[in-house]
């Protein structure tokens, strides 16, 4: 028995499997491309099969600066990655019907090395796709490259490239770390916390939880050198930066209120997905937007007349216009104050 695996390591194999299954049917990695002619970005997706999003918009885009144009057929890793995923979901099925703790150590050891290798092949792939430029291209940049990165943000060009994992991508690296809890368990890794009880587990989980999951939060802002979204002046004064989150991930960051509500006035209203803004009461930290209390007052000076600054409670605010004499409002009448004015301001030049 002692080489048998527990049940709940057979729970994890379980789940980690179907895991893999369904990341079969979801896209595995996105990138994402936003310049100013394109407000709400472009989007290649890659699925276990196929490239897929506004491919013909940035094959058209790439020609000019003498990248290859992106084709499915192109790539041999489409036409084996999907039966290579639905093997290690086999295999992972397979080793819970043995229930073996040597199975357990060599499965988890060999996806491990595919995904490292995977994402080698990743980087290899966008390496080429980057360098290997058409030197008859229309736009040439000397000494200028244009490797998407392997994650995280690169400018390049005009455009700002935003790499990160797809939903498929994060269930295969869910699965992953699923084999990790149920080697460790098998390892009486986590008997050394038993003493600790709830509190121990609760650690544990959180952990997992914070690995396993993509933040949809606010992005740091580089004072004095990110530039608002709206008016392009640089971001100088903490107290007063905001920033859009779009569905889709997209971070637009502004240095003053005014102007990230005129940006949201351009856009569907149905693509954005969160407000933040700079608590005025300390430096550099977001809140979200629409739990937050506002006061507009001369004696805000925000960098492009908005005047109005941002407090974490209501109690803080009312304190503060109090002592000011002015009126602390919420995010709903604040957002309607700045679309009554503009539509005074527009009328204003209609007469």
């Amino acid at each position: 028995m002692e080489n048998k695996i527990s049940g709940f390591s057979k729970l994890l194999l379980l789940a980690a499997a179907l895991f893999l299954i369904v990341s079969l049917f979801v896209p595995l990695w996105s990138i994402y491309l936003d310049a100013p002619q394109y407000p709400e970005g472009l989007m290649l997706e890659i699925w276990p099969n196929k490239i897929a999003g506004d491919v013909d918009i940035i094959n058209g885009l790439n020609h000019y600066i003498g990248m290859k144009t992106l084709k499915t057929s192109d790539f041999i890793e489409f036409t084996v990655l999907p039966y290579i995923i639905g093997f290690f979901a086999l295999l992972f099925l397979l080793t819970l019907a043995i229930a073996r703790k040597k199975w357990l150590y060599i499965v988890f050891a060999s996806f491990v090395i595919f995904g490292i290798i995977a994402m080698v092949d990743f980087w290899k792939w966008e390496y080429d796709y980057g360098h290997n430029l058409d030197p008859n291209a229309a736009i040439k940049v000397p000494g200028m490259a244009y490797q998407p990165p392997l994650i995280g943000f690169k400018q390049l060009l005009n455009f700002g490239a935003y790499s990160i994992p797809a939903l498929g991508g994060w269930l295969f690296i869910s699965s992953g770390l699923l084999l990790l809890i149920a080697v460790l368990k098998e390892n009486k890794f986590f008997n050394r916390f038993k003493k600790k009880g709830p509190i121990a587990v609760a650690s544990i989980a959180s952990i997992f939880l914070l690995v396993s999951c993509r933040s949809n939060g606010p992005v740091p802002v580089i004072l004095d050198k990110d530039a608002c979204e709206f008016c392009k002046m640089n971001i100088s004064d903490a107290h007063f930066m905001t920033e859009l989150i779009t569905q889709k991930g997209r971070v637009y960051k502004f240095d003053d209120i005014s102007c990230m509500l005129k940006y949201a006035e351009t856009v569907d209203k149905g693509t954005i997905k969160n407000f933040y803004v700079g608590n005025v009461e300390k430096s550099n930290e977001f809140i979200d937007a629409t739990t937050a209390w506002y006061i507009t007052h001369t004696s805000y000076k925000s960098p492009m007349g908005g005047n109005t600054a941002a407090f974490a409670t209501k109690e803080a605010a009312v304190a503060q216009a109090n002592k000011i004499t002015a009126t602390a409002v919420d995010w709903n009448t604040l957002h309607q104050n700045s679309e009554k004015k503009e539509a005074s301001s527009h009328e204003g030049h209609d007469h």
